[in-house]
């Protein structure tokens, strides 16, 4: 653990963060290997693994014993398509994904509802949990982390259907939808599992390194230390210079453990 603060910041990387886009703008590295070995030297502690949709049948976590390495979190990336409501999706993307995760023995699994699958409107969130409900009654084992541009509200509602229905919280998502991050951190405390490290700017909208947005990390780390939040934080921030991201991740890991620590 990295120890910052008035607490321990569990702090790591999403996946293929710190390797070129080779494969794509945010993929599963071919060398996935290598971003294991670099946490130690820069001082991080795990690596959410990401399962996109035009990678999905070569991803080393449907073939590999993947076990012994700190894998937080899958992202289930797959699921940024205008198909997250159809059943057969699910069962041929979703349902693997959940397996693989159970014989690897990892803990959680990211659901991100966002572009294409955005469960803004109240009817397409009923349509979602109808078929994404049975998932959560069979994978009991499985946290499904919810990662959604929605109002505490709203996202509440959608947590109540299970027990194991949690929240990855992205601070640069909930800036730009202009939502309020204390009330919402204050109404979802007990059930942020993550905390996505991101900065954005409002207008026009673009991700960008920390502290260049609007992004009000002085207040999200208050507001996180208040009601004890001790889950994971992994740095999604915006990618800089191609061939220079470990210098990038350390920067910014340095910028928001400042932040953290002050």
């Amino acid at each position: 653990m990295v120890r910052v603060g008035r607490g321990i910041m569990n702090l790591g990387v999403i996946q293929g963060r710190l390797s070129e886009p080779k494969e794509g703008f945010q993929e599963c590295p071919i060398e996935w290997k290598r971003e294991f070995d670099l946490l130690s030297d820069i001082e991080l502690n795990h690596i959410e693994w990401i399962v996109t949709y035009d990678n999905f049948h070569s991803n080393p976590i449907f073939y590999r014993d993947v076990s012994s390495y700190p894998i937080s979190s899958v992202c289930a990336d797959f699921m940024v398509s205008d198909k997250f409501c159809n059943s057969e999706y699910l069962m041929k993307y979703l349902e693997p994904l959940c397996l693989a995760v159970e014989d690897n023995n990892i803990k959680n699994i990211t659901i991100p509802l966002l572009e294409n699958s955005s469960v803004e409107e109240k009817d397409v969130r009923d349509k979602f949990m109808k078929v994404f409900y049975p998932y959560t009654k069979e994978h009991k084992n499985i946290n499904f982390l919810i990662e959604a541009e929605l109002n505490q509200e709203k996202l509440k509602k959608m947590l109540d259907f299970n027990s194991n229905l949690f929240v990855t919280y992205d601070t640069g998502n909930i800036t730009s939808c202009g939502l309020n991050h204390e009330d919402y951190i204050f109404e979802l405390a007990d059930k942020i599992k993550q905390v996505h490290i991101k900065d954005r700017i409002i207008n026009p909208l673009e991700t960008v390194e920390p502290t260049k947005g609007d992004t009000d990390f002085e207040l999200i780390f208050k507001c996180l230390k208040q009601v004890n939040y001790n889950g994971l934080y992994t740095l999604q921030t915006a990618r800089m210079e191609d061939g220079k991201e470990i210098e990038t991740i350390k920067r910014h890991k340095k910028i928001i453990e400042g932040i953290y620590n002050d």
